[in-house]
């Protein structure tokens, strides 16, 4: 059973004769994306060299378990039952062709120096941007300038209804540095907001993870939770009798904003209110002579 951006993914090979370098293939998938979707079907982040998209490549792996890849590090290469399975509608599938022929000419560096130009916001973290680009100093001082500032503070921020990229993106475009989880279990059935994979994927674009148990609140505490009155019940006893038992964890917070850090604290719910994070970003508040104007992201 394949998803339907995963056959998309399959027909976008397929329209690109089946086959494609890594880079090339972030690149042009990137393009594609942007330029061609009105839903994106991938998001993408600044990454080491320009957009990348993480949710692409843990397609890649399921779809190479399960034949429809080729098991190559370095390529993104069909099988024979990869070119079966793509199967998406017409239009789309038309699409897919006249945009392949349409960046035909661009492959390499070339292909990245033109991504680079009219998204300089995806290669603020490149590695190889003074090199695709060479002399070009407009677009060099254009990804310079789409570098977003960071100064030190206090967000939070919660994963519920965002894949990966977008929250990464809603993170590097705010000035986040640090990233403290506060989950109790950092475990979770979407992809990419597991400990291991978010510590890793925040690494990649230059935010420092970690995690902080002792201020989650465990699940068996949240079961029956219907309203936002029941809610408030659950925090006012988390404030009263959890918060006061982790001043030092708090303080530990304290000492990263005061360090120069822009700390975001992070958890499941879209709304602070439905998360603990806001008590603990109230405490912290409160904890100090310094006002900390605290940001929901």
């Amino acid at each position: 059973m394949l998803f339907e951006r995963q056959k998309r993914l399959l027909a976008f090979l397929t329209a690109h004769d089946g086959e494609l370098g890594n880079r090339d293939f972030q690149k042009l998938l990137f393009l594609y994306c942007v330029t061609a979707e009105e839903c994106p079907t991938y998001d993408f982040v600044p990454y080491k060299f320009g957009g990348f998209s993480f949710s692409s490549y843990a397609d890649k792996r399921r779809l190479t378990e399960q034949g429809l890849l080729a098991d190559a590090e370095r390529t993104w290469k069909l099988t024979q039952n990869g070119k079966a399975a793509a199967t998406v509608p017409l239009a789309i599938r038309t699409k897919m062709q006249l945009f392949a022929k349409q960046y035909a000419h661009l492959r390499g560096d070339a292909l990245v120096a033109e991504v680079y130009r009219r998204y300089p916001y995806y290669a603020i973290r490149s590695e190889i941007a003074a090199q695709v680009l060479k002399r070009d100093t407009k677009a060099l001082e254009a990804i310079k300038k789409a570098r977003p500032s960071s100064t030190p503070g206090l967000c939070t921020i919660g994963y519920e209804g965002l894949s990966l990229e977008a929250y990464l993106n809603r993170l590097v475009m705010n000035g986040v540095t640090l990233l403290c989880d506060v989950r109790r279990n950092p475990l979770s059935r979407k992809y990419g907001f597991s400990k291991g994979t978010l510590s890793k994927s925040c690494e990649g674009v230059g935010i420092h993870y970690e995690h902080m148990p002792e201020l989650g609140i465990s699940g068996d505490r949240r079961r029956a939770l219907a309203s936002q009155a029941d809610y408030d019940a659950l925090f006012a006893v988390y404030e009263r009798e959890d918060l006061p038992k982790q001043k030092e964890a708090l303080a530990k917070i304290r000492r990263w904003v005061e360090g120069g850090e822009r700390v975001v604290l992070t958890c499941y719910e879209s709304l602070p209110e439905q998360c603990h994070r806001h008590c603990v970003a109230e405490a912290l508040e409160h904890a100090t002579d310094h006002k900390w104007p605290v940001m929901h992201l």
